[in-house]
């Protein structure tokens, strides 16, 4: 079996995450999987082919510089034409768009995955979503959330919908030092890991931690991550009186050190595809706080694995964080019954078992 994924790449983050996860365990599994970029040229897409290519999976590359573009069209159908996948997996709506073109111009099946309930995709975009969709064989949603939002509010046919969870066996590798602030053994620390964003919320953080600190003088909030927020979210913590007990160190070598570092991990989303920030805490057996949008509570169970809170609700995220700072004896059972979750339910060898099970019923639906 051949399958050829497809991808907008401008970076590392949750679905490139889910792909570079996947495509290896494809490949053990004997599928022969490889991997069609389409650059977003203004952003960074080196360290996601360096990552691919460190993972062996074959790719080919193309510049897409634009949302339309009919050379881009004709590239992406010489490429899949070269290559004679089985199967065309496309990614996001760039490579819905391509994708679906070039499987019909090359007989390949297709597949989607699914991977946000971005409000956008509430809009005008649904009607091309539902018209991409009469192509597809199969549509994979990452969540049980993610697919009621595809079929309800979207109005994709559930006929096609199947739910294949993300999968993480370990948090990042460290690529460098972990860089950061340098803080104190006794400074109580909250880590986000997230793009900065509106999305993330962590303008909600923000407010949260001023009534953090009237408990936990000492907090200091730590937001890994970079993105078009940064300068406002910086004002904001000046603003509030909390701007020497915020830090935003942008991108880390080592993730994985910082969330092993913080008493809490903090993620007051407004809406969430996945979350995979959640599952590196939780193998990192850090206890959550979390809204309790979309994905998220498939993820985190709350009151065992860690709290959830409404969200934009600065008071019910204070409480929840101040809570388990105060209860470090429950943080800490929190945050080992969350790496039991996480490497039960959500292993990346579940998700590429579950993924090959799809391919063989869309090939096998096509064939019918």
């Amino acid at each position: 079996m051949k399958i050829l994924h497809v991808q907008r790449i401008g970076g590392i983050g949750g679905s490139e995450r889910h792909v570079l996860e996947l495509l290896p365990a494809l490949r053990t599994r004997g599928i022969d999987a490889g991997f069609l970029g389409l650059d977003d040229t203004s952003a960074a897409p080196e360290p996601f082919y360096a990552a691919l290519a460190e993972r062996k999976v074959p790719f080919d590359r193309l510049p897409c510089p634009r949302d339309l573009d009919p050379r881009l069209a004709a590239g992406v159908i010489r490429v899949t034409r070269a290559v004679r996948p089985d199967v065309v997996h496309t990614h996001l709506i760039h490579a819905d768009a391509y994708g679906a073109l070039a499987a019909a111009h090359t007989r390949a099946v297709l597949v989607s995955t699914k991977h946000n309930d971005d409000p956008f995709r509430s809009g005008k975009a649904r009607h091309l979503e539902k018209l991409l969709t009469r192509r597809a064989a199969r549509v994979i949603c990452i969540t049980e959330a993610l697919a009621r939002f595809n079929r309800d509010v979207v109005g994709l046919p559930d006929r096609k919908l199947t739910v294949v969870h993300y999968g993480l066996d370990a948090p990042p590798e460290p690529w460098g030092p972990p860089g950061g602030p340098d803080l104190s053994a006794e400074t109580p620390v909250l880590v986000a890991v997230c793009r900065l964003v509106p999305q993330k919320g962590i303008d909600v953080a923000t407010e949260a931690l001023v009534r953090i600190r009237e408990k936990h003088p000492a907090a200091h909030l730590v937001v890994l991550g970079e993105g078009p927020m940064r300068a406002e979210l910086s004002e904001l913590a000046t603003t509030r009186g909390v701007a020497d007990a915020v830090s935003f160190p942008g991108r880390v070598g080592d993730v994985a050190s910082w969330l092993r570092r913080a008493a809490v991990v903090v993620h007051p989303a407004r809406w969430e595809g996945f979350g995979l920030a959640l599952l590196e805490a939780m193998l990192c057996e850090r206890a959550v706080v979390a809204t309790s949008v979309s994905s998220i509570p498939e993820i985190v169970v709350d009151g065992e694995t860690g709290l959830l809170v409404p969200p934009d609700d600065a008071a019910r995220l204070t409480e929840a964080v101040v809570a388990l700072l105060g209860n470090p004896t429950r943080a800490r059972a929190m945050g080992e019954a969350g790496r039991a979750r996480a490497l039960e339910e959500f292993s990346v060898e579940r998700m590429a078992e579950r993924t090959t099970v799809v391919y063989e019923e869309a090939l096998s639906s096509s064939r019918r």
